[in-house]
């Protein structure tokens, strides 16, 4: 009912799963990830314990083999079940039982030194899902992980997919410090659980991560000199504000302004926004 993608990143700091199916939420059910740890997707007939034992097993020193041969050998139910891992170290595994509906299978690779994925699938339209899925995530080695675990479901989509239709995908993505605020290790955490276009639509929503939820880079970040600080005041003052730092507020940019009531920087794209320019 669902393909995937588990993987760790080239760089070795990030690790995510993309998942879509013909199946409400299938983000709630699929995927789990821990940075340092690995990620894991279980579908088929979802056995949701092979979350939390698999990290579990990753974190005690199992490589993604070792912890995918424990979760089936422990399952009476393991010929239904279907599942991809990925470790610390980029080790991936995968296992398709024999019961499940066709077409069911995966396949594993490595990517660049530190990195690994784990691609798989069942009642998809044929094998061409998961070789468009490999060959994209191979082709898009310079995006962001969760970019390019999005190209990877992206692809699958359009090779066939689920063979029964579309209805929800998700992604996650984990890297150390990563959250908002820097307060847990949750890149990316995004669900589309019920749409005609799911795979399009969470493409949408990783933009709006982007924008909202991670931090600007020195290169896109713009100096606030005197003038440019009276300008932004005017501007929200225009927009129904009472100073230029309640609109930052209001509109949830504090990842891409500089703190305080008179930033040091604002990032290009905030600038844009405020002052009513196309940003798309």
């Amino acid at each position: 009912m669902t393909f995937s993608i588990v993987a760790r990143s080239d760089d070795g700091e990030s690790w995510g799963v993309a998942v879509a199916s013909k199946f409400l939420a299938v983000g709630s059910a699929v995927p789990a990830a821990a940075a340092g740890v690995g990620a894991i997707a279980t579908q088929a007939d979802a056995n949701i314990a092979y979350k939390y034992l698999g990290l579990a097993h990753l974190d005690d020193g199992a490589t993604a083999q070792v912890a995918l041969d424990r979760l089936v050998e422990d399952d009476d139910g393991r010929e239904h079940r279907q599942a991809g891992i990925v470790d610390s170290d980029g080790n991936a595994a995968t296992y398709t039982g024999s019961e499940c509906f066709a077409w069911a299978g995966g396949t594993t690779g490595r990517s660049g030194e530190r990195g690994g994925y784990a691609i798989q699938g069942n009642i998809l339209t044929g094998p061409e899902v998961v070789e468009a899925m490999e060959l994209a995530w191979q082709g898009a080695p310079d995006l962001s992980l969760e970019r390019r675990l999005l190209a990877a479901l992206a692809a699958g989509d359009a090779a066939g997919g689920d063979s029964r239709g579309r209805q929800s995908a998700a992604v996650l993505v984990v890297r150390d410090g990563a959250g908002y605020g820097g307060h847990d290790d949750v890149a990316v955490d995004l669900r589309v659980d019920d749409h005609v276009d799911p795979v399009t639509e969470l493409a949408r929503l990783v933009d709006l991560n982007e924008l909202y939820l991670t931090a600007s880079t020195d290169e896109e970040k713009v100096p606030v000199d005197d003038t440019l600080m009276m300008e932004l005041e005017a501007l929200a003052k225009a927009d129904g504000k009472d100073s230029f730092h309640m609109w930052v507020g209001s509109e949830n940019y504090e990842m891409r302004v500089g703190p305080g009531a008179r930033p040091d920087w604002i990032d290009r794209r905030i600038l844009s926004i405020i002052r009513g320019e196309d940003v798309s």
